[in-house]
């Protein structure tokens, strides 16, 4: 009995042990919370008003945060955008749905802000917010201003060029830097919005640079690499030599200011953002803007986390931040703050800068469902406007496979393209073994590859899927939704690829496969893109990850355009030769079906095909495409017809057609023709 009392006592001493060691954990983990140990975001209130962050007018200006596990929120003033102390600081109100307001009743216009959030009994750094449209230099203030006051005369009244179909698109992918800063360019605001704004700019030589350039050579959107305000550049530093794509996003709302003429002035990106849009559509070009939702320059102390601490982000099971975009962190598109933050960004964009489409970076982090919503919403503003993305990660996420806009779920997309990178590889080899062939470069076992292409990444009976370098299926529902390339920002350029696979290749070879790689991608159903420059052969002397290489690497060489001018006109006649023959750009994959059926060869470095029966309004009655990778000429048996060479290695014949009546054609080594059957 003593000895069960003992223990009895005992085993209340550890219980009250334990409750009291319990007590002070649980004291030092809410003291110590690390960002990463958080109820379920499902609870949190949502927000359904649209007037987060600031609404300015001169008799009002009101601040609207959601942050609904603060414990304080304050709102500081500024005078200018980058020092000085503060001039008024208030804390805010709770309201609704897990918001905090502060209303002044004067004019505070030209004055600039930031955001203040207790958490844990801690004040974090201050922050311009997530929805912040104007800032100071460096984007770490936001801006007081009057929109109406940054738009161009005669903003109100420019148009959209027409578009009637997706397929009718053809993207050239630009950097704002990269095609104005070489000396030679003869633009004078190199590496500004303006620079992209400027009409009759010419090299020393009399090619046309810039806008110019782009009407020159015929495409219809103009794609832009990241021009929001991102972190990795020092704006109050400009005159340094400094470089970086920007996929480090800062501020999503807001142009970057290391592009604009004042970085100091809130009010100067804007206006001159806005000036290069109204350019590029005065002269016929829509404008595509990349952007990146995935994943924040920084993940600590970026804006969201600086707001709702870990809320806008995935995170592992242990708590640590999961990183599908191999740049530290990915965003939560599926939570309900993450995905209304996105649409309103992406509705902003299109309503006050005019753009007419976005191209997703790493598309397949944000999940199907935002994906469609978002879709949805922006082509309820504008029909036309045109969505594409990465249909991949960089990395694992925590996120169910199956509920991301993953390339092979692009049929589950609604009006949303993916890039093909069975296609890219299938041309010029693998992006990640440098000296991997493709098709036009010596490996004829991507013939395959390149027919999955050619039919837009829909389903064709005659494409052998098992035989395809990374799918296995048809992933688009109709070929708008396959983006067809062979180069881009990322990787080698094309011309550097080539050099490195094959080293003994002749210059002249070299050339030849560089222009049967486009030939392919312009020929090919779907949509076609470009690498700014690569229709003048450009190079990045052999670098492959440029991101923030000098622009020694990164420009766009304007003196190569006269060097290479023979393949800058063979590019402007593929471009010529898609619009002119609709059958190039079938609207639906039953007309593909339909219409175009692969020819029967017996080289392995040929891919033919005819289009055929197409319509009984057009002069002739149907085309025959053959690409010969070989390294000799192939004569090729055509079916009983009488036929013109339309085009060839030159180019567009304009010389006089040469007509073939025979029924076998040869078609030179490494090199494409184009023949049309005529009527009689």
């Amino acid at each position: 009995m003593p000895q069960n009392l003992n223990q009895s006592a005992v085993a209340k001493k550890h219980l009250t042990y334990l409750f009291i060691l319990s007590f002070i954990m649980l004291n030092i983990s809410c003291k110590q919370r690390s960002p990463f140990d958080f109820d379920d975001y499902s609870s949190y209130p949502v927000y359904n008003g649209d007037d987060l962050e600031m609404i300015y007018t001169p008799s009002e200006t009101q601040f609207r945060v959601w942050a609904p596990t603060a414990e304080a929120v304050k709102v500081k003033i500024y005078e200018n955008g980058i020092d000085g102390e503060t001039v008024i600081e208030k804390k805010m109100k709770k309201s609704l749905q897990g918001t905090w307001i502060i209303r002044f009743e004067k004019d505070m216009k030209d004055l600039f802000y930031t955001f203040q959030i207790k958490y844990n009994d801690e004040w974090l750094k201050e922050t311009p917010g997530i929805y912040a449209k104007a800032v100071g230099v460096n984007g770490k203030r936001a801006a007081i201003i009057d929109l109406k006051e940054t738009n161009p005369v005669g903003w109100d009244t420019i148009e959209r060029p027409k578009l009637d179909n997706y397929t009718d698109i053809i993207l050239y992918e630009v950097q704002i830097r990269d095609i104005s800063i070489h000396p030679q360019s003869g633009i004078r605001y190199k590496g500004k919005f303006l620079g992209l704004a400027e009409e009759g700019t010419t090299t020393p030589l009399g090619e046309k640079t810039g806008i110019d350039h782009l009407k020159e050579l015929g495409i219809t959107h103009v794609h832009l690499l990241p021009a929001f305000d991102f972190r990795s550049i020092d704006e109050t530093k400009l005159d340094e030599n400094h470089y970086n794509w920007g996929y480090d996003p800062q501020n999503y709302n807001v142009p970057e200011g290391s592009f604009s003429t004042d970085p100091y002035d809130p009010k100067t990106r804007i206006r001159e953002f806005k000036e290069m849009v109204a350019a590029l559509h005065r002269n016929g070009l829509r404008v595509i803007l990349d952007v990146v939702y995935n994943h924040t320059g920084d993940t600590e102390y970026s804006n969201f986390n600086l707001l709702v601490p870990g809320y806008y982000y995935r995170h592992n099971t242990d708590g640590s931040w999961s990183n599908a975009s191999g740049c530290g962190n990915e965003t939560a598109s599926e939570r309900s703050m993450m995905r209304k933050f996105m649409i309103e960004s992406l509705k902003y964009w299109v309503d006050e800068y005019k753009i007419d489409g976005f191209r997703f970076d790493l598309m397949g982090i944000h999940d199907i469902e935002t994906m469609n919503i978002i879709s949805n919403e922006l082509h309820a503003i504008e029909p036309t406007l045109f969505l594409y993305g990465e249909g991949w990660k960089a990395g694992d996420s925590p996120f169910p496979e199956d509920k991301l806009a993953l390339k092979q779920f692009t049929y589950k997309l609604d009006k949303i393209a993916a890039f093909s990178d069975d296609l890219r590889d299938g041309i010029k080899g693998s992006w990640s073994d440098h000296k991997g062939k493709g098709f036009v470069n010596g490996n004829f076992e991507m013939a395959e590859s390149v027919k999955f292409g050619v039919v837009g990444a829909t389903e064709h009976h005659q494409v052998n899927y098992s035989k395809v370098n990374y799918s296995r299926a048809p992933w688009a529902g109709e070929p708008y939704q396959c983006i067809n390339y062979v180069s881009c920002h990322d990787n080698h350029t094309l011309f550097d690829k080539l050099c490195i696979t094959n080293p003994e290749a002749t210059n002249n070879d070299l050339i030849k496969m560089h222009k049967l790689a486009n030939t392919i991608v312009m020929t090919s159903q779907g949509v076609p893109f470009l690498h700014a420059g690569v229709d003048f052969v450009r190079t990045k002397q052999r670098v492959e990850n440029s991101y923030q290489s000098p622009d020694s690497i990164n420009q766009i060489d304007w003196i190569r355009k006269y060097t290479y001018r023979k393949v800058f006109d063979y590019y402007r006649d593929l471009i010529t030769l898609r619009k002119q023959y609709p059958v190039f750009k079938m609207t639906n994959t039953e007309l593909i079906n339909k219409h175009l059926n692969f020819l029967y060869t017996n080289h392995p470095g040929i891919v033919a095909f005819r289009i055929n029966d197409f319509t009984e309004a057009e002069k002739w009655k149907s085309l025959i495409v053959v690409y010969n990778a070989s390294q000799q000429s192939q004569s090729i048996k055509l079916p009983v017809a009488k036929w013109l060479e339309i085009f060839n290695s030159d180019g567009l014949n304009r010389s006089g057609y040469r007509i073939i009546n025979n029924n076998l054609v040869n078609v030179a080594a490494i090199s494409a023709i184009v023949l049309e059957e005529i009527n009689e």
